[in-house]
């Protein structure tokens, strides 16, 4: 008799105050309002993975995440972690609710990897030890944004991401301001959709001129856009990365087809742990680059992108700050973080 068959599934809204209002183009967020999952085994082990639903990105409510509960509980009582590759078969199904797939994924995964006695980097292959985070400045006045990438500077963080898209002559001026504070650093900046190709051209050539580098350029232009996605990335000395372009396997299928990103950014929220797995082959295969990121997970939910990353290994950069930005009670992530540096807990 097996004891690894699931035998119950519940879900628990959990509220996070952002330590101050996060600005990115088009949206300001004072609050994370997430959904905890804890699936329980047969054998009492109980896996746990969180959501973190974005209505801007992904067309969800948090109300709606909670009203399947019932629904998810009958899809996957019953099945056995073991052949965790049937019940993301199923759970695949989830596409309208991307970051619940995403949490009740990893739930699954959490409770074999204790039955089996490792950690979820294991079971996904281990390839690494330790990953290094970016952290993140907001829109805000240019003083502030350079106060901020200062201050995070000082704490040890050596990539930066920088948000803009709102005002590209204030964009401008920060990136260079921003530049003089924080020499040696690398820079990731993310428009979030918000320049017109020609704009987000713009903005690159000037930087460019002065003389900064910058890693990633991140989701320049409208996701619907692959052909302004394509002439960025044909006119940018940097290289140009999706975010909201690409959500699913498919979604990246396509760009690689249309030559139109160096990089994807890979978020568990949008494209759950399967369709992660196979963005990851997909990248592998065509030469793509890979970034991961996150939405405004608690550390409960960071910890799934965390062990992705290990596991896999498949990542140049790391985006895995928004538990840094909320207020917890209590730290849940199963790994240790020291400034930038993220590695798994040794039990």
């Amino acid at each position: 008799m097996s004891m690894s068959k699931i035998v119950d599934v519940k879900f628990t809204l959990r509220r996070h105050e952002y330590e101050k209002p996060f600005h990115i183009t088009g949206s300001i967020s004072s609050e994370s309002r997430n959904v905890e999952v804890e699936i329980t085994l047969e054998s009492g082990i109980r896996g746990y993975g969180e959501a973190s639903p974005s209505f801007r990105v992904n067309g969800e409510r948090v109300e709606a995440l909670l009203a399947v509960e019932n629904v998810v509980k009958d899809m996957i009582t019953g099945f056995d972690v073991r052949n965790y590759a049937k019940i993301f078969e199923i759970t695949d199904k989830l596409f309208a609710f991307p970051s619940l797939k995403a949490a009740v994924q990893f739930a699954v995964l959490d409770a074999l990897a204790q039955e089996l006695d490792v950690q979820v980097c294991h079971l996904l292959g281990g390839a690494k030890s330790r990953i290094e985070t970016d952290k993140t400045v907001g829109i805000d006045s240019i003083e502030k944004r350079v106060e901020e990438a200062r201050k995070i500077f000082e704490e040890g963080f050596r990539v930066i991401k920088i948000k803009v898209g709102e005002n590209l002559k204030e964009d401008i001026e920060a990136m260079m301001e921003i530049a003089k504070v924080t020499k040696g650093a690398k820079y990731i900046v993310d428009a979030n959709m918000g320049y017109s190709p020609k704009e987000a051209v713009e903005f690159v050539k000037k930087i460019y001129q002065a003389g900064i580098d910058i890693s990633v350029y991140e989701q320049p232009v409208r996701r619907e856009d692959i052909d302004g996605l394509k002439f960025v990335r044909f006119h940018s000395p940097f290289p140009v990365a999706a975010d909201e372009s690409a959500r699913t396997k498919f979604d990246v299928m396509r760009l690689v087809k249309e030559e139109a990103v160096d990089y994807v950014n890979i978020k568990l929220m949008k494209s759950g742990i399967s369709d992660a797995l196979a963005i990851v082959k997909i990248a592998e295969a065509s030469g793509l680059k890979l970034m991961i990121g996150c939405m405004g997970e608690s550390s409960l939910g960071i910890n799934q992108s965390v062990h992705f990353a290990l596991g896999t290994g498949a990542f140049e950069y790391h985006d895995l700050d928004s538990h840094l930005m909320l207020k917890e009670e209590k730290f849940r992530g199963k790994f240790i973080q020291e400034g930038p540096e993220m590695r798994v807990r040794e039990e």
